[in-house]
């Protein structure tokens, strides 16, 4: 999905207009809703500031706008061959269903792959489970990475009381 799909996802999402978002962003009310159109629409791409300020207004992870162009299943296919060869994935056959897997021969990769899986498949499990709703998850993944380090200090300040 590109960067202007993703915003308008999220400002519909949030319930807002184009013109407020503009206007929140800093945008003159009169060019505000102009201004998100063209971002959203993919004639004007957004500069860093702007994407930063965007995510704060969403209070999502700046790169949760910045996902790679999956618009197409070729594009997907793409960025998984990117995955393939950055990060090490692999395309398996698992119980008879296809898969990816990361490559544990690529050492120091696959145990920075893992740990930053690992607690995606503990929300995931945790979703199906019914322990934490849809929102929660979603929740989650969209501000990820902030959500997963104030999860991570939370644990850390429990643990230290507990030992204290």
């Amino acid at each position: 999905m590109a960067i202007g799909e993703r915003i308008r996802f999220f400002r519909n999402l949030r319930g807002m207009t184009q013109k407020y978002l503009g206007q929140v962003v800093g945008f003159p009310e009169k060019t505000a809703d102009i201004r998100m159109a063209q971002y959203e629409s993919g004639s004007r791409t957004p500069k860093t500031d702007l994407t930063n300020k965007l995510a704060e207004v969403f209070d999502i992870s700046p790169q949760v706008l910045s996902v790679p162009d999956i618009d197409s299943y070729t594009g997907l296919m793409h960025t998984l061959f990117a995955l393939e060869d950055l990060y090490g994935f692999k395309i398996d056959r698992l119980d008879g269903e296809i898969c990816i897997r990361i490559n544990r021969q690529n050492g120091s990769t696959f145990a920075k792959m893992t740990g930053l899986l690992k607690p995606w498949e503990e929300m995931a499990q945790k979703y199906r489970n019914g322990e934490i709703s849809r929102e929660e998850y979603d929740q989650w993944r969209y501000r990820y990475p902030r959500l997963e380090a104030e999860r991570n200090e939370a644990a850390r300040k429990k643990l230290k009381e507990n030992n204290q």
